[in-house]
């Protein structure tokens, strides 16, 4: 499957992970693993009041929904290997896109999820983006950033914005549509053969990945009347620059390149925010759509318009685990309900999936990594939530953990991706259970590939869920910086829970 290469609110991003276990024939747990990349808890389950998304609204009626999961980091192959080995990027080595390393070579042969299955007899099966990219690659993804947005004059862009007849597009379909329909058709073909032999199938969804192409239907679900820009569109009151992702990304793409946007603080005009904002919403739905089929990024605040960072904005995403037998069963759990299904509070991180997916499908646990894991194949830096499902209310991590590279203290046009050699500050951030989230801009060296604690660039501190003022330089808050540093530099083990 590899290859190298509080309530629910709405102020969260980065890659959507639905979760789903059905039972074989054979009566060990099939796994359905679904990823949809740089899929935000823009969700109405997570309290947004736009997104039309019924299919994953069904599906979290039946499913435990964590209101606060987090990315280990906010961009794509790293974050992917990171839950895909149970592994931290601090032990993967892989920081960055750009010039990445294969993992097996630069860190450890460490065993993988699927991998894992596969050894415990399930056949693994790869759909779309999952490993960068998975074995089976959709043949228009070679299309990805082509002049296929169509303009007002009939002439074609590269823009961000685009939504598309498919009737036009090369191949008349698109990656998505082609990753759902090989998903199915195997499901169908499991079925149709009696197939006794249980199955892990991961489905890797690359919308609502820039750029923001769709079936232009699916604009009409959100008039551009209805859009409205972020609640927090400008910089935090004291961000040290070095947090600061100046989404370079995006610029070179012909619709904002044709804006002439300042580097690096550029703001994006008010009626082009919400032309992005609306294309965001209506590859959301397209995806749910797929989604459903397959059943039976940032967009603006604090001057951000893609991940890239530490800000919960990039790093939380929404999380859904549906358990046949167990999720369903909520009374009989005592499981704490709303409308929209169960919802749990815990901190979770991907991290966790690994030895939470072998956990549920009873095929081993992996044991807890010791410090140094680059000798040992089959372990996991993170730890099972299980015991959550079974119980929403029981305590559990006292902090969760992201991290991001940047080349300098300012930003620069590698700020998003730099390769390993450029990466001289590594920003560690960690949410705690008290809703702060506390960040520690280090010194990094990209040969050692080791971050030195004793020289901090910045630091930030947020007391708020929207994160509008950075109070790590406040006086009044001098003691609970201290105290936040000192739990930062214990690490993910000290935030482990004690029951």
């Amino acid at each position: 499957m590899e290859n190298k290469q509080h309530p629910l609110k709405t102020s969260l991003q980065i890659c959507l992970l639905v979760l789903l276990l059905a039972e074989s024939r054979s009566r060990k747990m099939n796994v359905l693993f679904i990823v949809s990349d740089d899929l935000r808890p823009a969700l109405s389950i997570y309290g947004d009041a736009i997104v039309q998304t019924p299919n994953l609204d069904k599906l979290a009626m039946r499913s435990v929904c964590f209101s606060t999961a987090a990315s280990q980091l906010a961009v794509c192959a790293p974050s992917r290997t990171s839950f895909l080995t149970g592994r931290r990027p601090d032990t993967t080595k892989l920081f960055s896109n750009r010039n990445a390393t294969y993992w097996r070579d630069n860190a450890g042969n460490f065993t993988s999820l699927p991998q894992h299955f596969k050894k415990a007899g399930y056949l693994t099966v790869s759909v779309g983006k999952i490993f960068h990219p998975g074995p089976y690659l959709p043949s228009t993804q070679k299309y990805s950033n082509a002049k296929v947005c169509p303009g007002q004059g009939g002439e074609l862009h590269t823009n961000i914005v685009c939504p598309i007849n498919l009737s036009q597009q090369p191949e008349k379909t698109l990656p998505d549509i082609q990753s759902t329909q090989f998903a199915v058709d195997f499901l169908k073909h499991h079925s149709t053969n009696n197939k006794t032999e249980p199955f892990f199938l991961a489905v890797g969804y690359h919308k609502p990945h820039i750029p923001l192409k769709y079936p232009k239907r699916f604009l009409e679900l959100y008039p551009i009347e209805k859009i409205h820009i972020a609640p927090d569109p400008l910089r935090p009151t004291g961000m040290p620059p070095v947090a600061y992702e100046p989404w370079e990304d995006i610029r070179w793409r012909d619709d904002i390149a044709a804006l002439n946007l300042s580097f690096p603080y550029g703001y994006m005009p008010k009626w082009y925010a919400k032309k992005i904002r609306q294309s965001y919403y209506a590859a959301t739905s397209y995806v749910d759509s797929l989604i459903g089929d397959l059943l039976g990024w940032a967009l603006g605040e604090h001057l951000e318009w893609a991940k890239y960072s530490n800000f919960r904005v990039a790093t939380n995403v929404p999380l859904m685990i549906h358990v046949p037998g167990l999720t369903d069963n909520r009374d009989e759990h005592n499981f704490q309900t709303t409308q929209n299904g169960s919802v749990s509070n815990a901190l979770v991180e991907l991290v966790d999936l690994f030895p939470t997916l072998a956990e549920l499908t009873g095929i081993g646990v992996p044991a807890l990594c010791p410090d140094d894991s680059s000798k040992i194949m089959l372990c996991s830096e993170g730890l099972s939530f299980v015991p959550v499902l079974k119980n929403l209310t029981l305590p559990w991590k006292r902090a969760i953990f992201s991290q991001y590279p940047r080349p300098s203290d300012t930003p620069q046009g590698n700020s998003d991706q730099p390769t390993l050699s450029e990466t001289k500050i590594m920003g560690y951030s960690m949410q705690t259970n008290q809703q702060f989230r506390y960040t520690e801009w280090v010194q990094f060296d990209p040969k050692t590939q080791k971050a030195n604690w004793l020289n901090v660039h910045a630091r930030e501190l947020y007391l708020d869920q929207n994160e509008d003022k950075n109070e790590a330089d406040s006086p009044e808050y001098f003691k609970l910086v201290e105290e936040l540093s000192n739990q930062l530099r214990k690490g993910w083990r000290y935030a482990l829970p004690t029951n």
